[in-house]
């Protein structure tokens, strides 16, 4: 049986194979240790590179910081800000999720 990591590490690289032009991820990394956490986020950029667009749905605003290229804030269903990712930073993020 394969670890938490593992098993989100291989449901990703068939992602890969699909050539897939739109990959919709949540919480890609909740609960994996940081290693496979690194192994995760450089899978995602390898998609992103490939791909038309990854979508990231995660509470871990950590994970967004320094990934993404554009954030889009979500609170009661509505999206209540977007900005680029390199002005992403906790605050801002958690700021509009609180307002």
């Amino acid at each position: 049986m394969l670890s938490g990591g593992n098993q989100q590490k291989v449901a990703i690289a068939r992602a890969l194979e699909g050539h897939a032009r739109v990959l919709l991820i949540e919480e890609p990394t909740q609960g994996v240790d940081v290693g496979a956490k690194a192994e995760i986020h450089k899978l995602l950029r390898r998609v992103a590179a490939e791909s038309d667009y990854v979508v990231i749905a995660t509470s871990e605003f950590e994970e967004l910081i320094g990934l993404v290229d554009e954030v889009h804030v979500m609170r009661e269903g509505r999206i209540v800000a977007n900005f680029p990712g390199a002005e992403a930073t906790y605050h801002r993020i958690l700021e509009n999720t609180l307002c």
